[in-house]
């Protein structure tokens, strides 16, 4: 079974709480705090396998929840942070938000590196921490911060240079078999192909392009018609495609009406992919009978629409080692394979979060406190400018500060956030 699109739930580890501890040693009678802090919760981490071109792995596992950090303990002994959870996905997979589907993280991108998708909570210090000259017995010490957690939609667009695109059973799997190792399952009757095939075609000198052979489209494939709707995304990363008609119409078809019928829905599909580089590879040459079929002005349609035409058969192999030297050749002059830059910012995943605070005003100056807010401020670098951004970003788009505003908050007040102030500014 093939699967390219599914949702799941991530839930980060939890981190550690810090402790409550004061030296115990021999001749020494009063010691002072020596509480460990707690250990970071594990990462959510996605990871690219590179041998796998599904996501059926995810079929009936859907939860993903990384573990928790170990608390502290006395004689600074600190807790033991968690083992991220590493998720293996296909290469090509995009991580997305499921409610404006927006990218998150390409997993092509950068090599298919490792991607932190929900970050562990942070430690809890312990009470050796809060020790000072005026308070030398601190019997408190910091929780944890609760791990990230969140859904995300997993679609997979299949990482192939070249597509195989065409009506039903015009020979894109024959061709696939014919030039790569992959084994698709051919047979002679519509659809026999359910889902996308890869091949590594190898061009000698240790070098290839990797070829996915699309099943079928029909006529009304970009409104949900047939395979085609469910498989279309595959052919959006190919730096070219190959058009393959059936040349010797021996089932009644037109190869002009058929190249004309695909194109259109790629068209729907996507105006940029309609626009993709394509070849027309016309099949099934060794049954042509060129007196009942009009070349001529096949010829002459495909040479006004300025596309380069290839004839060959699949199954006597017929000028396919010609087919694959001249697909090598175009690729060398291609642009690289596209990579999708993340279109998601964070700080929208808080959104309206503001309601979930409460508001206090004393000792002059206005606290906010709220358990999401106290988890975000675990994740926050306040030495670091982008981290310190982002959280500005968070309050903004949270709601906080207009809630600060609605509490009678004016420049230059002082805002508390946990220990972090700041002067409040419009």
């Amino acid at each position: 079974m093939f699967i390219d699109n599914v949702k799941i739930y991530l839930k980060a580890g939890n981190g550690g709480n810090g402790a409550v501890s004061f030296r115990r040693e021999k001749y020494v009678a009063a010691g002072g705090p020596d509480g460990g802090d707690g250990g970071r919760g594990g990462n959510i981490v996605f990871r690219v396998d590179t041998g796998a071109n599904t996501l059926l792995d995810f079929r009936y596992k859907r939860k993903f929840a990384a573990g928790n950090g170990g608390d502290g303990s006395g004689s600074k002994f600190h807790g033991k942070s968690a083992d991220d959870l590493i998720v293996l996905v296909p290469p090509g997979t995009l991580i997305k938000d499921p409610e404006s589907g927006k990218i998150i993280h390409d997993m092509s991108e950068d090599d298919g590196a490792d991607y932190i998708c929900c970050k562990g909570g942070r430690g809890g210090w312990g009470n050796r921490h809060f020790a000072t000259p005026t308070r030398q017995i601190p019997m408190f010490a910091k929780n944890g911060t609760k791990g990230q957690e969140r859904e995300v939609l997993l679609e997979l667009k299949m990482l192939a240079d070249v597509g195989l695109i065409g009506m039903p059973s015009v020979g894109k799997s024959s061709i696939l078999a014919a030039i790569s190792s992959a084994k698709p399952k051919i047979a002679d009757y519509h659809f026999t192909t359910l889902s996308p095939n890869l091949g590594v075609v190898d061009t000698g000198n240790g070098s290839g392009f990797v070829a996915a052979d699309i099943p079928g489209l029909i006529e009304g494939a970009a409104e949900g018609a047939g395979l085609g709707h469910e498989f279309l995304r595959h052919v959006d990363r190919c730096r070219l495609l190959l058009h393959v008609v059936d040349i010797s119409c021996l089932e009644g078809r037109d190869p002009v009406s058929d190249i004309l019928t695909i194109n259109r829905e790629l068209e729907k599909y996507s105006p940029e992919l309609a626009l993709r580089p394509q070849m027309i590879v016309a099949n099934k040459v060794d049954s042509l009978d060129r007196e009942t079929v009009d070349i001529d002005a096949f010829e002459k349609f495909v040479d006004e629409n300025g596309w380069e035409l290839m004839y060959i058969s699949a199954y006597t192999g017929e000028n396919l080692e010609n087919l694959v030297h001249r697909v090598s050749e175009r690729l060398r002059l291609l642009p690289p394979m596209t990579v999708y830059p993340s279109e998601y910012d964070e700080s929208d995943s808080y959104a309206n979060s503001g309601r979930d605070i409460k508001i206090t005003y004393r000792n002059g100056k206005y606290e906010v406190e709220g358990e999401w807010l106290y988890n975000l401020m675990g994740q926050i670098n306040f030495d670091n400018y982008e981290s310190l951004n982002f959280f500005q970003k968070v309050l903004g788009k949270s709601g906080v500060f207009e809630a600060l505003e609605e509490k009678g908050c004016h420049d230059g007040d002082t805002v508390s956030i946990y220990d972090f102030e700041f002067d409040y500014v419009k």
